[in-house]
């Protein structure tokens, strides 16, 4: 299988507070992996230095066999990240916010187009169709949207974007359990939504423990630390209540 991504001895602490702890972690080219662990045990910070937006003290994070701060724009688009905080834009509608997915595959005239109307409107209606939302939606405003709509918007924005490996921070918070099942289904069945090429490789925090079933391989935090690593059928119920 062909390695993607690499966390190497990460370790990120500070004086008083030891956040993740001599980390080692592969990810294959489409594994289906699930991380959990109780509030605090450290899976957004893990998510973070993945995508390296965070900097531990300690170790390596390796993209395709380079360090994931000497790799290119066009490649660090690849890896795409859906956080608790959905970091999306306000003042602009949303198609204009879907369309910011694809900012690193573009030029300047394109982003400026972009900021001036709504373009590639078929490809943003794939993704609204895609996470079960109106194609008429692209004309509407974030603030005259709900926190589950929002949410669903972000996704829409990660599929526009098309990365290799999608890592995400609880998406499936603020999402009634049967959207949220419809959206996993999308990323665990891993075909493409009309023109809309879906992650083959995803690594997603969760705390409905009842959806782990759908990956196929489990990750455990606990006290920042890696206790549990092993594919899903490997999993027993003892195990993940001691983890909880």
């Amino acid at each position: 299988m062909t390695k993607l991504l690499e966390l190497k001895n990460i370790s990120l602490y500070s004086q008083d507070n030891i956040r993740l702890k001599d980390i080692n972690l592969s990810i294959n080219h489409g594994e289906r992996i699930a991380l959990i662990g109780k509030s605090g045990a450290g899976k957004s910070t893990l998510i973070s230095i993945a995508n390296g937006s965070l900097t531990p003290n300690e170790g390596d994070v390796i993209w395709k066999g380079s360090h994931i701060n000497n790799i290119s724009n066009i490649e660090y688009s690849k890896i795409g990240t859906i956080w608790q905080d959905l970091s999306l834009i306000e003042e602009l509608n949303v198609a204009q916010n879907i369309n910011c997915g694809a900012l690193g595959k573009h030029n300047f005239i394109w982003a400026l187009k972009n900021l001036l109307g709504v373009i590639d409107k078929g490809l943003c209606q794939d993704c609204l169709a895609a996470v079960s939302l109106p194609k008429k939606t692209i004309y509407s405003y974030i603030n005259k949207l709900s926190g589950g709509q929002k949410k669903r918007i972000a996704i829409a924005r990660l599929l526009r974007q098309e990365p290799e490996i999608l890592l995400g921070d609880e998406p499936f918070s603020n999402l009634d359990p049967l959207l949220s099942k419809n959206i996993l289904n999308l990323f665990i069945n891993q075909k493409n939504y009309l023109r809309i090429k879906i992650p083959e490789t995803i690594l997603i925090s969760l705390h409905q423990i009842n959806l782990i079933n759908n990956f196929n391989r489990v990750i455990g935090l606990k006290d920042g630390e890696i206790v549990i690593d092993r594919e899903i059928h490997n999993i027993n119920q003892s195990e993940l209540d001691w983890l909880f």
